[in-house]
Order: structure tokens, then sequence, then C-alpha cells
């Protein structure tokens, strides 16, 4: 571990090197999106995108018994059906720009059961409200990462992915850490990986 307290762990690597042997409840993140951005060690095009979802997508599964991951609208068809999809709604902003207009939604796929069928906890809802606190834009000029996640709304999705406090986050694309910090502050371990 590049860093490591009594909740977070966080590796500097390859997920596709450190991911392999970790086990978790949950793997909840947001991998990268084939958008043409150019990291230090990754070249975030469509093709390089292709194959990071070969490599990466059946570690995943062996991972934790449920994975939630936000791959963007226009990369859903990229990656495998999911057990079913949840959505994401950014209620005041607009979250990106495509061919019919703002985008004000995010697809969440999910695998594996519900969390809180399989404990006979009941039903939920499988939409995700939140709002935008204009604090990721502050995020990103500070750590500089193009896309941090807004902790509300990353918070929620947690929460309806994780039921349990105690249980073990697992996100392989951390960046910001948007996910070890809910996860934390929710009373869950985080275990993050990042290039």
């Amino acid at each position: 571990p590049y860093y490591q307290d009594d909740h977070v762990t966080l590796y500097h690597g390859d997920c596709r090197e450190v991911m392999p042997g970790l086990r978790g409840d949950v793997v909840l993140t947001d991998p990268p999106y084939g958008i043409g951005l150019r990291y230090d060690e990754y070249d975030d095009s469509a093709a390089g995108l292709d194959d990071l979802i070969r490599d990466v997508f059946p570690v995943l599964l062996g991972a934790a018994p449920v994975v939630a991951l936000t791959p963007g609208v226009a990369n859903v068809a990229k990656y495998p059906g999911p057990t079913w999809m949840l959505a994401w709604v950014q209620e005041n902003s607009g979250t990106g720009s495509g061919p019919w207009g703002f985008n004000v939604w995010q697809p969440v796929l999910v695998y594996g059961p519900d969390p809180y069928l399989a404990k006979g906890q009941g039903r939920r809802p499988d939409v995700i409200k939140s709002a935008s606190s204009g604090k990721e834009l502050d995020q990103r000029k500070r750590w500089g990462h193009p896309c941090p996640k807004p902790e509300d709304g990353w918070r929620k999705i947690m929460l309806r992915v994780s039921p349990t406090e105690g249980e073990t986050i697992i996100d392989p694309f951390c960046g910001s850490g948007t996910t070890l910090d809910v996860a934390k502050y929710a009373g869950r371990k985080a275990i993050g990986i990042e290039l």
C-alpha cells in the first residue's frame, strides 16, 4: 500500500496488477470513459477503454459480490450486460453535453444481487437523486482531476449498493478519492487504486 490507516488503504499502481487477490463487499467505481484524455501512464482512448474493460472487468466481478460502475451514457453498450441499471439524476447541473442536449443523469451499471433484497431488507428505488454543490469544481482545481464525483451523489450511490456499516468498498479507479472519502465517513472500509 502507498497509504493505509484504520479505514482506507490506497495503492499507487495499475489496477490490472493490484486487483487480483483483493476481496471486498462492493466494487464501486467510475472508470475512464475513453474520451481522449491523456494521463501520465494511461491513454484514455476508445481502444484503450476497450482493452481496459476486457482486462479488468472479469477481475472486478471476482473481487466482490456486488459491482457498481458509472460508464457514461455513451459507453453502456461496451460493458457486459448488467444485472440491472440504476439512474443517477443530478438535478441542478448538466453533467455533460450529448447529441440530444445536456445530460443530467448517469447510468450506474450494477452486477450481482440487490444487497437490500439479499439481506431481507426490502426493495429500494433504482433512481438516485442528488444535487451538485459546486464543490467538485473546487476539487477539480485543487486535485487536478478532470471529473471528481460530487460527494453527495456518490455517497447515495454507495449507500444504495452497500447497506451495512463495516463493509469493504473497492475502487480500482479512485481518481480524486471520493469513494474513499464517502466510504470512510459512512462507517465502511475502503480500498482504492490509482495510477
